[in-house]
């Protein structure tokens, strides 16, 4: 689950991470009222959880509480786009109205898992306010790592290091530290999946801020974190997303022909990746499960179908808890109940794969049964291609 900057802010604050003093604003009258309480030159940013929005005018300064009302009307109910938006922009529909900072150096600050030593990394770079991905890769040598233990968080003599490592003046450097400090208290106590700040700022009369910040939290974690779910923003997540999660369903929206039902994420990636090898391009991740109902199945179809740019269905099952005669009842039942056009190739293996198969031939209607997963692919991508539709 991702969050807005200035939620991200209010949390870091909480573990002792300095911010700049900013307040959220809904319309122009709260905007203006942030500004005259901020007093003096105010910047106004766009809250929408993409990147990239100064490059898309989604972050401007206002020297007054008039202005800033009048930025505000132009940003507040607009299509921002970004390069992590797409041409489709996502809508503001808040601000955050922020303090301006005499800004001496920008650099970064990130946390996340690395997942082949199984514990989270601490990253620390004089690269600020670039992509920390172009930064990676043009010059890897500018990220600074440490490993964090997750019961003792970043050791003093760690922050220090990437202080230093980093450039912060020796003036600096404890109040760097102390921040670098709190970031990864943050971080394992959220049980974030990634916290960011990006600028991190020094100042010329020495201190440090968190000019930006971005948190994600594991989905799977929430149920200790309950208040955070206070925090979700339904606006910036895709309406299919949305349903999805009603049912337990796991779906991502991509931007291909060729619809994908799976149960397993690593089934879910092989099966996109087997797709593309066949010179077609999925249209979604979708993971029901491995121990889905007939109803998550039928749902997870309706889902898939709802988005226009499915010509094709994959339906790639290995049956465990999730048994094929269940899967193919469920199929079946959503084909039958949504009057499905597109064409379904189905692949299934595993308990019970003989009566699925049964199911879905007696059914009477138009499934492709795809003999292993190479063949079910290449029979999608040909189906979603005879749509007149690339694919």
């Amino acid at each position: 689950m991702k969050i807005h900057e200035y939620q991200a802010k209010a949390i870091l604050s909480q573990y002792r991470v300095p911010v700049p003093r900013g307040e959220v604003a809904f319309n122009a009258e709260e905007a203006e009222a942030a500004a005259k309480h901020i007093g003096g030159s105010v910047v106004v940013k766009a809250q929408i959880h993409a990147g990239g929005r100064g490059k898309g005018g989604g972050i401007r300064i206002a020297r007054n509480s008039s202005e800033a009302a009048e930025l505000a009307r132009g940003m507040i109910g607009r299509k921002l786009v970004t390069h992590q938006t797409g041409p489709e922009g996502r809508t503001v529909h808040r601000l955050l109205i922020e303090e301006t900072l005499a800004i001496e150096r920008e650099l970064y600050l990130g946390i996340v898992l690395d997942r082949v030593q199984a514990k989270p990394v601490f990253m620390a770079s004089s690269a600020g306010g670039m992509e920390i991905e172009d930064v990676a890769a043009k010059t890897p040598e500018l990220i600074l790592k440490e490993t964090l233990d997750p019961g003792a968080g970043l050791a003093a003599y760690q922050a220090r290091k990437l202080a230093f490592g980093i450039g912060i003046p020796p003036a600096s450097v404890n109040a760097a530290a102390s921040a670098m400090a709190a970031l990864a208290k943050a971080y394992l106590a959220m049980d974030a999946s990634l916290a960011e700040i990006n600028p991190f700022v020094l100042t010329r009369d020495g201190k440090v801020y968190a000019l930006d910040a971005k948190i994600a939290f594991d989905d799977n974690a929430l149920y200790r974190h309950k208040e955070l779910l206070e925090l979700r923003d339904l606006n910036e997540e895709d309406p299919l997303e949305v349903e999805a999660s009603r049912f337990g369903l796991n779906y991502i929206k991509l931007d291909g022909a060729v619809g994908c039902m799976v149960n397993g994420a690593g089934l879910a990636m092989a099966t996109m990746d087997i797709i593309q090898h066949a010179g077609g391009s999925p249209a979604n991740f979708l993971d029901v499960g491995g121990g889905a109902s007939a109803e998550q199945v039928e749902n997870a179809f309706r889902i898939l179908l709802s988005d226009a740019r499915v010509k094709s269905v994959l339906i790639n099952i290995f049956g465990g808890i999730l048994r094929c005669d269940t899967l193919a009842s469920g199929v079946v039942a959503a084909a039958r109940h949504l009057n499905v056009k597109a064409p379904i190739v189905v692949r299934m293996e595993g308990t019970n794969v003989d009566l699925g198969r049964r199911i879905l031939m007696e059914s009477g209607l138009n499934f492709t049964v795809g003999a292993d997963m190479r063949d079910a692919a290449e029979k999608a991508v040909r189906l979603a291609a005879q749509q007149g539709n690339p694919v």
